[in-house]
């Protein structure tokens, strides 16, 4: 029974990257070197590294992992794991779209590719979304500093509500003081005569001083 090869790479293939503690933790999120070794070796061995490349080829690509790592700067250990998940994932999308153009390569391998890519670029954007909501970036906030008022003019600083408000007692009171009061209850109205009439007194001594 012919034994399996392990999946690791020869001691001749291996990337030396030198770096110092100060860098490891910055790129890491932890000051713990255990956790810092592993989290880059699990980086560089989710990169695609064929045996067609070169060794400066593939030091290049563990540089440019290491690169992002440090451009992320991670916070703390979760935001380290998460910071590698994004840097591999990231690295197979780019692979399935590199995949995708091969020329001379049938529809349904084509259309493969490109489905893989486009549910790893999704992958991706909810792992960029989870970190900045740990880091509390998920909602905006707009902070007003300066307020110019002009003559004659007003400002209102704050939630403004438009809809009408029922009045409040003390307005109810002061309108139902302003009504005149009356002092049985009942409506007094007072009836002025008409100078036009047939019976008013005007219009008869008008009649007799003309006869």
């Amino acid at each position: 029974m012919a034994k399996r090869k392990k999946d690791t790479p020869k001691s001749s293939d291996k990337v030396i990257l030198k770096v110092t503690p100060e860098s490891m933790a910055a790129a890491s999120g932890s000051q713990s070197a255990s956790f810092q070794s592993e989290l880059m070796e699990q980086v560089a061995a989710a990169l695609w590294l064929p045996e067609g490349k070169t060794r400066e080829e593939k030091q290049q690509a563990v540089k440019a992992a290491y690169g992002a790592l440090q451009a992320i700067a991670p916070q703390s250990e979760l935001e380290g794991m998460l910071a590698a998940q994004m840097i591999s994932t990231h690295n197979a999308a780019m692979e399935c779209l590199r995949r995708a153009m091969i020329p001379d390569q049938s529809l349904k391998g084509h259309d493969q590719n490109l489905k893989h890519a486009t549910k790893l670029l999704a992958i991706y954007e909810r792992q960029l979304a989870a970190l900045d909501k740990h880091r509390g970036r998920g909602q905006q906030k707009i902070t007003v500093e300066h307020v110019n008022v002009h003559a004659g003019g007003q400002a209102i600083v704050g939630h403004v509500d438009g809809s009408p408000k029922p009045p409040t007692p003390a307005a109810s009171q002061e309108a139902s003081s302003a009504r005149p009061a009356l002092a049985d209850g009942r409506d007094e109205r007072v009836t002025l005569p008409n100078p036009l009439s047939e019976s008013s007194p005007e219009t008869q001594k008008v009649r007799k001083s003309t006869k």
